[in-house]
């Protein structure tokens, strides 16, 4: 089993510009979804959408290619990609020869998919699109959409996650709602270097708070942990803090090391959000 202190991440690495897929270091979920009640199944649905926006390599002419990726990670899968691990892989491409585009799609997926699944069985293969540069002036612009906790003037003094900050109206009737914050920010497990997120909250059930909601968001701030497990930390909080019927937390991060990753988790089956990055992505 990998652990999170026994990857690269803070450490020399040096540049591997032939193709390796033993770069990719994955990490079992279990751990920490265990640390936030999780233990078995877990009661979401989902997946981590990562974005790849430093990929290259030769063609059989040896002239440089150039592309952004759209990596879809299924969250049902054991592990995860330590996101450095998955900047070495893709840099290893760098001054390798791929007959064209799909093979370099087909590669990747194949990767991943081992990565994501190692240690039991295949499910299902992760998605990958890759974006050669005629497509990449469709590749849109758009911010999280819902109502804006950040417009609230509350105070803030809790920099560690917080749950007991999240009340909810149980004797009032139910509503359906989509809240938004950009101030979500969280640490690396490892490094404890910052990392910046926006966050959207979609559910129905008992009225959240809106205030304390927002001050739970920020108590993220000094939180040592990576995306995935944020995410699903805020998504387990509300879900047995505020006891909605029906729940979905999205987050997307900016990007470092030429990645970003943006979870979903979703308490019922629907369609993944369109990969769309937002403005400070």
């Amino acid at each position: 089993m990998n652990n999170p202190e026994d990857s690269l991440l803070g450490k020399p690495a040096s540049y591997v510009d032939h193709y390796d897929a033993a770069q990719l270091f994955p990490i079992p979920r279990a751990a920490k979804r265990a640390e936030i009640g999780v233990v078995g199944a877990p009661p979401f649905f989902g997946a981590d959408l990562w974005t790849a926006f430093e990929l290259s390599w030769l063609n059989l002419r040896g002239k440089p290619q150039v592309a952004l990726a759209h990596i879809m990670v299924p969250c049902e899968s054991p592990n995860i990609v330590e996101s450095k691990s998955f900047k070495l892989y893709l840099g290893s491409f760098s001054n390798t020869k791929f007959a064209d585009v799909e093979a370099v799609r087909a590669c990747i997926r194949a990767d991943i998919t081992e990565a994501v699944w190692r240690g039991g069985p295949v499910q299902s293969s992760v998605g990958v699109k890759v974006l050669l540069p005629e497509m990449f002036d469709r590749e849109p612009v758009h911010e999280l959409d819902g109502l804006s906790l950040d417009r609230l003037d509350v105070e803030c003094s809790q920099y560690t996650p917080a749950p007991e900050l999240l009340t909810a109206a149980f004797d009032e009737q139910p509503v359906t709602e989509v809240l938004t914050s950009n101030l979500l920010k969280s640490n690396c497990l490892v490094t404890g270097q910052p990392d910046w997120g926006s966050v959207q909250i979609s559910y129905s059930g008992p009225q959240i708070e809106q205030g304390g909601l927002l001050q739970y968001l920020v108590s993220f701030r000094n939180h040592n942990e990576f995306h995935e497990q944020c995410v699903e930390r805020i998504f387990m909080d509300l879900w047995t803090r505020c006891q909605p019927t029906k729940l979905a937390v999205y987050a997307r991060y900016t990007r470092r090391g030429g990645l970003d990753i943006n979870p979903f988790r979703t308490s019922y089956p629907q369609t993944l959000p369109p990969n769309i990055r937002t403005a400070r992505q």
